[in-house]
């Protein structure tokens, strides 16, 4: 629920073709900005439908989130180019996230 919205907010202002990433041309994964807009939109919204199955305990809530973690974590990487700023601390928090989603989870009861 973190990470969604933070995607969102950079989708919004990828599509809004603002002027506040740029990259070199020699870049391999180079999108239009509207691209990268949509592709973190998309992503973003995806974060959001995923923690919100989490929080109200869905069963596949879970394998959702680590999927869309996995997705939001390889298109920070290569949006690291345009604004590693906003990048890589959402990497990290993707990576908090995925470490949390796949860890052994015992029933609500504790296990008893």
């Amino acid at each position: 629920m973190i990470s969604g919205p933070l995607s969102i907010l950079l989708g919004a202002s990828g599509i809004a073709e603002d002027n506040l990433f740029a990259a070199s041309t020699r870049y391999v994964y180079r999108f239009d900005l509207t691209a990268w807009g949509v592709i973190h939109l998309v992503v973003g919204v995806a974060l959001v439908v995923a923690g919100l199955a989490i929080l109200t305990n869905k069963s596949w809530g879970r394998g959702a989130g680590v999927a869309v973690a996995g997705i939001s974590l390889i298109t920070q990487f290569m949006f690291v180019p345009y604004y590693p700023a906003w990048a890589i601390p959402v990497m990290a928090l993707d990576l908090v996230i995925l470490f949390a989603l796949t860890r052994f989870h015992v029933g609500a009861d504790g296990g008893q």
